[in-house]
């Protein structure tokens, strides 16, 4: 990535200021009917063209003299003496946004994988960051790579996918750290994006599936064993109580002849034990009226 140095030689006000100097030194020469005004005009002007400079609002400019940096120009009109001052970097104070991946890095658990952050950062002293580093640009992405680099190799794999938000801010206290002596601050970073290898997320998606299919048998299990303590108290409650074991039966029959054409076979036992002969004949008529 190349730094966005703007190299404003020339601009809207200079070369309004040249038009107007040309133009009144060709009125004069043609008041005067000689060629001094227009020569001067001419040479007022391209001066002018030269030494009016513009800073916009969201930059702050370099002046140098004799290529001796002299001091920030803040945004307006700003004038310089050509040949020796020159204003030509321009540094941008705005927020920007640098994209940084970091290919094929090793976890602390040994997985291979491709993360994408996104880095947020502003010059905040564009003195420092212009005297202080050669290629601010540049020196912010490579260095928010190594820093990325160095702080998947110290988490595992599953941190890095679970825990985006701590490795983001892990990232940010790293470069903050080493960008504020440049004049450059980094105001957060976000992980966009981490890859695993294909063969990885088939393994991860069948030890998913795995762990549902077991806690699905665990929850079934445990059903079964609710239900069976169920049937223990009821099998308690029916021994000392042969009306309730036979309201039962009742209940049972009933449910299985109230849907119609239904049949029932009863053991002779089951009629013998809990007296369902009269109830089987009674609820026989019951059906044919």
């Amino acid at each position: 990535m190349t730094p966005k140095v703007s190299l404003q030689n020339t601009n809207g006000v200079a070369v309004a200021a040249f038009i107007v100097c040309i133009v009144a030194g060709g009125i004069g020469t043609a008041a005067a009917e000689r060629p001094y005004p227009v020569i001067s005009g001419a040479v007022a002007g391209i001066y002018l063209l030269f030494a009016v400079k513009v800073v916009r609002q969201w930059e702050k400019a370099v002046k140098l003299r004799f290529g001796r940096y002299i001091g920030l120009r803040n945004p307006g009109l700003c004038f310089i003496v050509p040949v020796m001052e020159t204003l030509s970097q321009f540094v941008d104070q705005r927020v920007r946004v640098a994209n940084v991946s970091a290919e094929t890095t090793l976890t602390r658990d040994t997985v291979p994988v491709n993360v994408d952050a996104i880095i947020f950062w502003m010059v905040w002293n564009a003195e420092k960051a212009i005297l202080e580093v050669e290629n601010y640009n540049d020196a912010i992405t490579m260095s928010a790579q190594t820093a990325l680099r160095e702080s998947i190799g110290r988490h595992d794999l599953h941190q890095a996918l679970a825990e985006r938000e701590m490795l983001g801010e892990e990232l940010q206290k790293i470069l903050d750290s080493k960008t504020n002596p440049w004049g450059i601050t980094v105001q957060s970073v976000e992980i966009r994006d981490v890859q695993i290898p294909a063969q990885l997320q088939d393994a991860m998606s069948r030890e998913a599936q795995a762990e549902r299919e077991r806690r699905a048998r665990v929850i079934l299990g445990t059903a079964e064993t609710e239900i069976a303590d169920k049937f223990a108290s009821a099998a308690l409650t029916y021994k000392d109580n042969p009306v309730a074991l036979h309201l039962r039966a009742m209940n049972m029959l009933y449910e299985a002849i109230k849907e119609k054409g239904s049949m029932v076979i009863v053991p002779s036992s089951a009629v013998e034990t809990m007296g369902l002969g009269g109830t089987l004949a009674t609820a026989s008529l019951a059906k044919q009226q």
